[in-house]
């Protein structure tokens, strides 16, 4: 009897030890499955670097195993720092940011997912005298940081002006706070800035939204998605999950105005008005798989030359990874 009973405690203990080995197994394969990422965005507050919140919010990233961290920086130059540091894995920059690669930042663009920029434009002072950009002529202009897409923009608006690349002063003042107090006190005459703060301003009485980007760079690679070299190297299933989540995300995006509008007001902060003008400008300029277009990437290795951030156009491995598109949501 004593040898039955000692079988029976055993078979109890087993099936008491089963549940915590099931339960064990189970956050094992979700910690697995969950794989938190640092994603970085130029700035804080723009429509066109909304997907990774629109993603998480609607559980989109749940579906392909990651959890992403989004952290906010003042301008691409100081994301690029952030690679360079080892504090973000993936980030959302712009086109021309992509020289950073070639000067030694150790990333890659592995998709691209807005085209011409008409996501950004000019706004001027409420109260300024300035009614069109023939008015800019010798005026500044503030841009997040030297070599960004907006100081680039304000060059080529100059251009487009047959003044050159001098004839407007780029003034780079980093934070949007900064440059919106520039604005606001009257030290700059205008803001390159994007489509999410135009209405804001005019609503507030403090600007005028006079001109869109697109209409003076209508073939451009406005955003790119960027990877850390080494997980390119090392965990490229890590990056193509980012890549289809990511596009996962602009195709729920795409599908459901009304409530991507309401997740994307608030996380960034902004009115609902506000954001709905954002999405109806920004949405048709997104692209739906991540390919690099042959043309807009010309448009954007000769932004490098005229924006005197390389001495001659690079070869595209040493700017980008075609491996990851066309993406597979």
């Amino acid at each position: 009897m004593g040898l039955f009973a000692g079988h029976r405690d055993a078979a109890r203990r087993r099936g008491a030890l089963l549940p915590l080995l099931v339960l064990l197994l189970g956050c094992g394969g979700a910690a697995h499955a969950a794989d938190t990422v640092r994603v970085g965005k130029a700035i804080a507050v723009a429509f066109t670097f909304i997907q990774p919140d629109i993603g998480k919010a609607a559980g989109v990233w749940q579906k392909y195993g990651l959890d992403p961290e989004v952290i906010a920086f003042a301008g691409d130059a100081k994301m690029q720092q952030a690679f360079a540091a080892g504090s973000i894995d993936f980030a959302l920059g712009s086109g021309p940011s992509m020289a950073f690669a070639v000067k030694g930042s150790p990333v890659r663009a592995v998709a691209a997912y807005m085209g011409p920029p008409v996501h950004m434009g000019l706004v001027v002072g409420y109260d300024a005298p300035i009614r069109s950009a023939a008015d800019l002529k010798g005026k500044k202009l503030a841009v997040t940081t030297v070599g960004s897409l907006t100081d680039w923009l304000a060059q080529q608006l100059s251009i487009a002006q047959g003044w050159g690349r001098t004839g407007i002063t780029s003034v780079a003042l980093g934070t949007q706070q900064a440059i919106y107090a520039a604005l606001r006190t009257g030290q700059v005459d205008g803001v390159i800035t994007n489509t999410d703060i135009h209405r804001e301003f005019e609503e507030r009485k403090e600007g005028r939204d006079i001109l869109n980007a697109g209409s003076f760079v209508p073939h451009f690679i406005t955003e790119v998605i960027f990877a850390r070299t080494d997980l390119i190297e090392k965990r490229p299933d890590l990056v193509q999950r980012f890549v289809n989540g990511f596009f996962a995300s602009v195709a729920f995006m795409k599908q459901n105005r009304a409530q991507t509008i309401d997740i994307a007001a608030k996380a960034m902060g902004i009115d609902q008005d506000v954001t709905a003008s954002a999405y109806d400008i920004d949405m048709p300029a997104m692209i739906d798989d991540g390919r690099f277009d042959p043309s807009a990437l010309a448009a954007v290795k000769s932004s490098f030359l005229e924006m005197k951030l390389l001495d001659s156009e690079p070869e595209d491995d040493a700017l980008l990874s075609r491996r990851f598109v066309p993406a597979r949501p």
